[in-house]
Formats: C-alpha cells, structure tokens, sequence
C-alpha cells in the first residue's frame, strides 16, 4: 500500500489509537514517523523527526500561546469568575431560568480573559453551581449551562483555538479574534434561549431567585472593573495598534497576574500553582504541536490532500455540499477527542480543500471552533461534560439529558453562521 491510501490508512490508525487513549501527541507522532519510514526509509525518517520537533516549537510567534494560557490561569486564581457571576446574576437571577442564564452570560465575559472552554467550564461550575442548587435548580439544567457556557470561551476572544487555528494556517490572529465576537454573542443568547426553553416545559426547573435592587447592582458592578478593564487593554491595545498580539497576550499575562495581586490572591502558593498549571497546558499543546507536525509531514508525502481535492473536484459537487459533508464529520470527530487535537490532526489538509473550494479561510475558522463547541457538549467523549460531572459529582446520563437543547442551539448558530457569513467577517472587515 502506497499514496493516498496509506495516509488515508494513517489517518484511521490515528483515531483509533486515541480512542483505545493513548495520548494524542503519541498516536500522530508514532503514525507519522512510521509511515514516513515505509515511504522514505528510515534515514529520512531521523531527519524529519529531529527536524518537526524544532520547527514545531520554535516560532516566535507560538509565544502567544503560554502567554494567553497564563492570563486565564491568573485570572482564574484572581476570582474574577466569582465577581462576573455576582454581577449578572444581580441583573438576571429573578427570572425563571436567570440564575442558569447568569452563568451562561457570566462564562461569556470570563472566555474573554480565559480563551479555554474547559477551564472556563470548570471555573464557573465551581461558582454558579452551588447557588443553583441552593435555589431548587434541576441538576440536568444547572450542569448542561454551565458545559454549554463554558464552550463560549473558545468562541469569545483570545481563543486557544483560534491562536491554534491562525498559526497553522498563517491567517491574522487579529482578524480571526474579530470574527469570533459576534458568533459568540450569538451563541451566549441561543443559550439563554435554551434555558428559556427548558424552563417553559418545567417550571420547576429553573425558580426565580431574589431581585436585586439598582444599588446593589451598581456595587456589583464595580466589582468587575478590573475584568473590564483587562479585557479593554488587551483587546483593545492590539486593534488600535498599541501593541502586537504577541505582545499584547504579555500585557493580558502580566495584568491578570497583578489583579490577583492587588486583590490579595497571588501568595506564594497560588503563584507557584499558577506558573505549574500553565506549564502543564503549554507543554500539552506544544506536544501535540510537535506530534501533529510529524503526522502532517507524513500526510504531504502520501499526497493525500491533493487526492482528496481533485476527488471532490471530479465528484461535480456543489461547494456547499461539500461543506456540509466536513461539518457532520467535524462533529463527530468533536465528539470523539479533545478540540485542540481535532483541529492539530485535520487542519492541514482540510485548509487546502477549503481554499480550493474558496471559501473564505476566516469565516471557516469561525464555522470550525463553532462545530468544536458542538463536539464539547456531545457525547460520548464530549470532554465538558466529564468536566462538569467532575465538579459537581452528578451522574452522567442526568447531564446529557439537559444538554439537548444546548446542543440544538449551537446547530442552529452554525445555520446561521453559515447562511449569514457577515457574522463573522463583519467586524473584521471594519476593524482590520
């Protein structure tokens, strides 16, 4: 077996590996080096394996990454999650359902200074499931809003993803930042429409906590100055040409570490947890940085993505057709691996086509962290949910139950997405 059919076979080998667990930088790492030995001899193979490693990580510009993960990690030891859902629950928590839409709307403002849908998840279900279920809320909406909304922090920039996204295919961070504001704001409000939903059909789902008075939201919201004030600078910054986004993910770093000091949050202990979780995550991502670079080396010369182009090319289908296709695929990839490992492994290729097809490579970075949101919530590998379940200890099958409505309204931002593409490459075109 040679060519098309043996990256097509890699590819397989790949998925499978990972869904028997082994880790995903491992599995596209072992698939890459092996078939590039059977295509190019070993010689070639200790070559490019010393080669990927270094190109992999070396870039200047991969320095965002640690950098925005950073900033989410001291944000997170800041308790800012705490001041956000204080402050939109004030606003909202007296309606039926509020107190789950303050959480969806609470992870909305959080994703903008976390850029990580798992951790903005795990954050917010520590603070808003408590008061949840003080109140009576059903344990199937508490926790499916709290999964649901922790996804709005891949949308809502700085994404991971979209950093991920940007860097593979040399499209503007900026640009693609952009383009995920308006999805997202979208995306918070079809939430609170699922919620609205739930709660018509039961009641009892969802009561009616206090209603605040004007001053006591007023006082809420000064409590979060700081995130509004972050997120201005940052953001901000980089569109009014302040400052680079690499430069502009060390101010958001430094910034949220100093909020947290200011705050009285940042000992000794936090800071040394800080700096220890962001490691962990920036060597996670840079591992299967490396790995997936080694997989795609090993795609290219099997010249499987050229195969796939002029395939659907002699197929005579429709370009939407097509898009179609790879969305369905998408989900269910999401709903198999981790976010940042399904766009590591497919990117590559998948670019080419899409290009080929000319789409336009921003709004389809907007449609592929949408689909990615889809694959969070979706079982049975939908990684929130075992993050949420984690957190609150409630079984599973209770999760998945309240999650259906969630997941339909993320189908029908990606309609949307799709019918409308000015969502996503209005502001960008504005701003940029």
């Amino acid at each position: 077996m040679q060519g098309p059919a043996l990256g097509l076979l890699g590819f397989a080998i790949v998925i499978a590996l990972i869904m028997l667990r082994m880790p995903v930088a491992v599995a596209m790492g072992l698939v890459g080096v092996a078939g590039v030995t059977l295509t190019t001899g070993f010689s070639a193979a200790g070559f490019m394996l010393g080669r990927s490693a270094f190109e992999a990580a070396f870039p200047y510009s991969l320095s965002i990454v640690p950098l925005f993960v950073a900033m989410g990690v001291f944000s997170a030891h800041a308790g800012l999650s705490r001041s956000l859902y204080s402050f939109v629950a004030a606003l909202i928590g007296h309606l039926r359902g509020g107190l789950a839409m303050a959480t969806i709307g609470a992870c909305t403002i959080f994703g903008a200074i976390c850029g990580s849908g798992i951790a903005t998840a795990a954050t917010m279900g520590r603070v808003a499931l408590p008061e949840m279920r003080r109140l009576g809320y059903s344990d199937s909406l508490a926790t499916a809003s709290v999964a649901a909304g922790g996804t709005l922090g891949v949308m809502i920039p700085p994404s991971i993803l979209f950093l991920i996204y940007g860097l593979m295919t040399e499209q503007s961070i900026g640009k693609l930042f952009l383009s995920g504001i308006l999805p997202g704001l979208l995306g918070m409000l079809l939430y609170m429409g699922a919620v609205w939903y739930s709660v018509q059909r039961n009641a009892a789902a969802g009561p009616a906590g206090p209603r605040y008075g004007w001053a006591e939201r007023l006082r809420a919201f000064k409590s979060i100055w700081q995130v509004v004030g972050l997120f201005g600078v940052v953001l901000g910054g980089m569109y009014l040409g302040w400052f680079s986004p690499t430069e502009a993910a060390a101010v958001g770093a430094f910034g949220a570490a100093f909020l947290a000091w200011i705050m009285g949050k940042l000992d000794r202990h936090t800071l040394r947890a800080s700096l220890s979780e962001t490691a962990l995550t920036t060597g996670m991502i840079f591992m299967i940085l490396v790995g997936a670079n080694i997989f795609n080396f090993f795609i290219e010369t099997t010249g499987l993505t050229d195969a796939l182009i002029d395939y659907v090319r002699a197929l005579g289908w429709n370009r939407w057709a097509v898009m179609f296709v790879l969305m369905v695929f998408y989900i269910i990839l999401g709903a198999l691996m981790d976010e940042i490992s399904m766009i590591l492994l497919t990117v590559g290729p998948v670019f080419k086509l899409i290009t080929a097809l000319e789409f336009d490579p921003i709004w389809f970075g907007v449609m592929l962290v949408t689909v990615c949101e889809i694959g969070m919530i979706v079982p049975p590998v939908g990684i929130n949910l075992f993050v949420i379940q984690g957190v609150s200890n409630v079984p599973m099958i209770t999760i998945v139950r309240g999650i259906t409505p969630f997941a339909l309204a993320d189908c029908l931002r990606l309609l949307l997405i799709c019918f409308f593409p000015w969502l996503a490459t209005w502001l960008p075109g504005k701003l940029i």
